[in-house]
């Protein structure tokens, strides 16, 4: 029965990343090309002193995650996303972000549930 929860999980997550990258999309803030080599060396959480927020979301969240659930691992015991967006975005129209958070919300609240 665990394995099978797993599993689900893994599956709602991975429909999570997917839907958090057409957003980003649809936003206008995917890019082609990823940031500078010395972006990924940051220390900082989210490497939010060389990055921005969605930056970091296509480049290390998402692709961490999908290798998270390609490598059958298991899940974080936390995380805690969202406040980073509310703060990165509060200068964005709330039409901007608002599926966007919530979305980001429901995979803290996904992964987060494993503690």
């Amino acid at each position: 029965m665990r394995r099978q929860a797993m599993k689900d999980d893994y599956q709602k997550l991975s429909r999570y990343l997917q839907r958090l990258e057409n957003e980003l999309q649809q936003l206008g803030w995917w890019s082609d090309l990823p940031p500078d080599s010395e972006a990924f060396e940051s220390t900082a959480p989210f490497c939010y002193d060389r990055m921005t927020l969605d930056q970091w979301l296509q480049w290390v969240f998402i692709p961490s995650f999908q290798a998270i659930i390609d490598a059958d691992k298991p899940l974080p015991e936390k995380c805690a996303i969202t406040p980073m967006g509310e703060i990165s975005w509060r200068e964005e129209s709330p039409e901007t972000v608002t599926a966007l958070i919530s979305l980001m919300h429901d995979i803290d609240s996904l992964v987060s549930r494993h503690e």
